[in-house]
């Protein structure tokens, strides 16, 4: 592909999207990434990414030099999807991240798109969940980890109902109740979700 046929790539969606070059640094940016993050393509094209998007994740920061999709690119490995907590205008909101390697023309290392997927609500749900699972039970947090580490993606899909962002907002606010509710009602969420649960009913 072409640099120009890769900014044509993202263009094509509505979900946030840029491309990143071999040097990792911004090489397309969407009108959608735009508008999310509040950063017009004048002032990322041409940036580090990481100093563009500044990601980070339950543990810190993501986003920096020794990027892990730089690296994975590099040797062409597939990334898997991962979730990234990024500044937007709204304040700082989870994203899921697809990350796809693509051979450009004229480079010796490949490109790397990426798009993104606001996902933020379940994010929430599921950090309420953890803490709540590892405050209020007897499980080893290396086992609670585990619970929520294997949490696939696939119940995002399917948008939360206003009965489910209600019982949210119950969790949040500490009724530990909720979490059970919340899993019981929602068949479309994940397994990590609905294995939270079993906990807190043994918790309680």
């Amino acid at each position: 592909m072409r640099p120009a046929e890769i900014a044509q790539l993202i263009d094509g969606t509505s979900d946030p999207a840029f491309a990143v070059d071999g040097l990792g640094c911004i090489a397309a940016w969407n009108g959608a990434a735009a508008e999310t993050m509040g950063i017009d393509p004048a002032d990322a094209i041409g940036r580090p990414c990481y100093k563009v998007v500044r990601g980070t994740d339950d543990n810190g920061e993501i986003c920096s030099r020794n990027c892990m999709v730089l690296r994975a690119a590099k040797h062409r490995q597939p990334v898997g999807n991962f979730d990234l907590r990024i500044d937007t205008p709204k304040g700082k909101e989870w994203f899921n991240v697809t990350a796809i390697i693509a051979d450009v023309n004229g480079s010796k290392r490949p490109y790397t798109v990426h798009i993104l997927r606001f996902v933020d609500l379940y994010k929430r749900l599921e950090v309420l969940l953890r803490d709540f699972v590892l405050n209020k039970t007897n499980i080893p947090p290396e086992n609670v980890n585990e619970i929520f580490s294997s949490a696939t993606t696939a119940g995002r899909d399917a948008g939360l109902t206003n009965r489910e962002i209600e019982i949210l907002h119950s969790l949040e606010k500490g009724s530990s109740s909720a979490a059970i509710v919340f899993c019981r009602a929602t068949s479309d969420f994940s397994s990590c979700a609905r294995r939270a649960a079993f906990c807190s009913s043994q918790a309680e």
